[in-house]
C-alpha cells in the first residue's frame, strides 16, 4: 500500500527511511528524509505511547509506503487516528486533519529525527526534566542482572529490512 498522494520534497531523491514494529509485521518506507519532528507531553500521547512523551516526524509531503503489513488504527480523537502494530502493539503512526506523522523510535535510525520542539508541555510529567541528571550505567554494569541478561535473547525484528517475516522459529 503506498500513499503517493503528496509530492517528494526536493533534493530527495534516492534517499530513503525505514522502520517498524518491534515484532516485523509491520515495515515502512519513506522517500526522503522528513526533518518537522516534535516530541509531544500531552495526556494523550502518553497513553499512546506508554511513556512520559511521543516523538513523532511529520511526513506530510512524503511518499511513504507499508512495504510489510499494515497498521491498525485507533480514533483517539475526534480530530485524529493513531496507528499501531495489532501483533505487537508498538506506536507507529499518528493522522490528524493536518497530515501522517510517523513514531520517531519506529525508524530504524531514530537518531536521524531529533525533535526540533515541544508540544503539550502542560502535560508534562513533574520529573521529566530530571532525566538527563539521573545517575547512569550500561545494561552490562548491573552486576545483579548480568547473568539474566547474558542469557537474554531478542526476538525484537532487527533495525533494518528483512526479506522474511516472520522468522524461522526459534525455539
Amino acid at each position: 500500500m503506498t500513499d503517493d498522494a503528496t509530492a517528494q520534497p526536493a533534493g530527495t531523491t534516492g534517499e530513503h527511511h525505514c522502520g517498524g514494529c518491534q515484532c516485523g509485521a509491520v515495515r515502512f518506507r519513506v522517500r526522503g528524509r522528513p526533518t518537522d519532528s516534535s516530541v509531544c507531553y500531552c495526556r494523550m500521547c502518553q497513553k499512546a505511547s506508554a511513556s512520559h512523551a511521543l516523538a513523532l516526524v511529520s511526513v506530510r509531503g512524503y511518499a511513504i509506503e507499508w512495504t510489510r503489513g499494515a497498521p491498525s488504527w485507533f480514533r483517539s480523537s475526534n480530530a485524529a487516528r493513531r496507528g499501531f502494530c495489532a501483533t505487537c502493539g508498538t506506536p507507529l503512526a499518528y493522522e490528524a486533519p493536518d497530515g501522517l506523522a510517523l513514531s520517531v523510535v519506529a525508524f530504524d535510525e531514530p537518531e536521524l529525527f531529533a525533535p526540533h520542539i515541544a508540544y503539550g508541555v502542560e502535560g508534562k510529567l513533574p520529573w521529566c526534566d530530571a532525566i538527563p541528571a539521573l545517575p547512569t550505567r550500561h545494561t552490562m554494569e548491573d552486576a545483579e542482572a548480568a547473568p539474566f541478561l547474558a542469557g537474554l535473547e531478542n526476538f525484537q525484528h532487527a533495525d533494518r529490512d528483512t526479506d522474511t517475516w516472520p522468522p524461522e522459529d526459534r525455539s
